[in-house]
């Protein structure tokens, strides 16, 4: 039984995923949930519609690193909807991307959801915040 299969078998309405738009992105922002450094996470009300099955408050979720490896299982503990030029110096902070700053929040974010084809100042976004509940143990 693969690690995965292990982990889905215990939390079996786990969702496992990876964070960000590309390998390198998905191990550096892993590496920072598995940290306990980013407790938080958005994306766009219009991306989160459009998914099969979305988390919820209270859901279990497996993250995974660039290569598809589970790296550890979070919780969501809050999830809100809020406009992109309301995120707070706080919400950035606990993003825990970069140097923290609200600033630097706004750039990454932007350069990412343009990519995504969802930019707009006032776009709705789903703000996450979740604890880990489980770090998987590297071999």
């Amino acid at each position: 039984m693969s690690l995965l299969d292990h982990l889905t078998t215990k939390y079996p309405d786990a969702q496992a995923w990876a964070m960000g738009d590309s390998p390198e992105m998905a191990n550096q922002l892993a590496d920072l949930v598995v940290k306990g450094i980013k407790t938080a996470s958005c994306g766009s009300l219009a991306a989160f519609l459009a998914e099969a099955s979305s988390p919820k408050v209270g859901s279990h979720n497996i993250i995974l690193d660039g290569q598809g490896n589970p790296v550890c299982v979070i919780r969501m503990v809050s999830m809100r909807l809020l406009r992109f030029y309301e995120v707070t110096e706080e919400f950035a902070r606990k993003e825990g991307e970069g140097d923290l700053s609200l600033e630097y929040w706004r750039q990454e974010h932007k350069a990412f959801f343009t990519r995504a084809g969802f930019y707009s100042e006032d776009m709705e976004l789903v703000a996450e915040e979740f604890e880990v509940v489980e770090a998987v143990p590297f071999d």
